[in-house]
């Protein structure tokens, strides 16, 4: 089991691929994903993804940011990562702590009671990104891309994003259920585990064709 005390981004995210299990219907969602990626990088030489959720404040935020460090990890160019939602809100504050427990940084650059915005980086990044809560369609999400859906209900309940090269729903469940409780550390690092090994079988088998 990951221990969390004073884990690095790099330790976790190794450890998260190697601990999580996933199903074999799982892991050909996970590769249609990377081959999509690999597909409309090498045809454009770039490519956005967008990870959507209903109030872009926890499995969204989490999946921006796991993807956002598998880019440098795998020591990728050209992919940039966002995420949105179909309404906004704020990136939950349970979210932010779990990450910071990993060696993500979060720099307020705009406090607001109700939707601070972050500079995101990690140890020797060499980039940050843009963490708040947005909708999808936010003018900070470049596009065209990539749009992944994260929510836990039926697929044919997301919206419809017309501006999606490719859509793909890959969800997870919520680890909101657990706030307030003595569980909500351990619920919110599982799903980022969860989030974070699945994102490094996606881009292992990008950097493989890449």
């Amino acid at each position: 089991m990951i221990n969390t005390k004073n884990i690095s981004t790099k330790i976790f995210f190794e450890e998260a691929k190697k601990e999580i299990t996933i199903s074999n219907d799982r892991k050909e969602l996970l590769t249609d994903i990377a081959d999509v990626i690999i597909s409309e990088y090498l045809d454009r030489e770039k490519i956005n993804l967008n990870f959507i959720c209903t109030h872009n404040s926890r499995r969204s935020q989490f999946a921006q940011a796991w993807s956002f460090f598998a880019v440098e990890y795998f020591e990728l160019n050209n992919i940039f990562t966002y995420s949105g939602g179909t309404e906004t809100t704020a990136f939950h504050r349970n979210t932010v702590k779990s990450l910071q427990k990993t060696g993500f940084t979060f720099n307020v650059i705009d406090f607001s009671h109700q939707n601070p915005r972050y500079l995101i980086s990690f140890k020797d990044s060499k980039k940050s990104i843009l963490g708040f809560s947005k909708t999808y369609d936010n003018p900070d999400n470049s596009y065209p891309y990539i749009a992944i859906t994260t929510c836990d209900n039926a697929d044919e309940n997301c919206p419809f994003i017309p501006d999606a090269i490719s859509r793909f729903h890959l969800p997870y469940s919520d680890p909101k259920s657990t706030d307030n409780t003595d569980l909500v550390s351990e619920t919110y690092l599982n799903t980022s585990k969860q989030i974070a090994g699945e994102i490094h079988f996606i881009f292992d088998i990008i950097k493989d064709s890449i």
